[in-house]
């Protein structure tokens, strides 16, 4: 069996995806405080209040505590003449090979939390697919968007 790809992500990585678990509780508190006022406005039981109460807890520990430190552990990346080797997921590990003859075009974005971290992510696009290597620092990534565009230009010309 093939070794894990080498390189992992910015320490950053893991703030940024907690902010984004943050955000995703924020919504999910909105749409509970109306939930809630639906309950009491309408006399239904208190137990719906308690349970999704929980729910809503449960899952804003895991999306902003749980999760990112998982995600960060488990994805790698690794670039080659030849390939692209990628290995990401939380509960099952997915590994790609993305052979730089298939490879497209590649971009770097910047949403305003990553910018606010200075990070970028790569996005790399074949005919069929997209693949990301999310959360490297600008010059990481501005360098590995011009790598792999160079590797990718080569093979295309051989």
């Amino acid at each position: 069996m093939r070794q894990p790809p080498a390189f992992s992500l910015d320490k950053q990585a893991i703030k940024v995806w907690q902010i984004h678990g943050g955000i995703t509780f924020g919504l999910l508190l909105v749409f509970h405080l109306i939930f809630s006022y639906i309950v009491v406005r309408f006399e239904w039981s208190y137990v719906f209040i308690v349970i999704t109460s929980v729910l809503i807890v449960l899952i804003f520990i895991i999306q902003t505590w749980l999760i990112p430190k998982i995600r960060y552990r488990r994805f790698r990346y690794e670039i080659s003449d030849e390939e692209i080797y990628i290995q990401r997921g939380i509960i099952i590990v997915t590994r790609t090979l993305v052979p730089m003859t298939r490879i497209q075009h590649v971009d770097t974005t910047q949403g305003p939390v990553l910018k606010r971290y200075k990070l970028m992510t790569v996005t790399i696009s074949t005919a069929a697919t997209t693949h990301e290597i999310p959360a490297l620092s600008e010059g990481e990534a501005d360098g590995l968007r011009n790598e792999i565009a160079v590797l990718a230009r080569v093979t295309d010309d051989e």
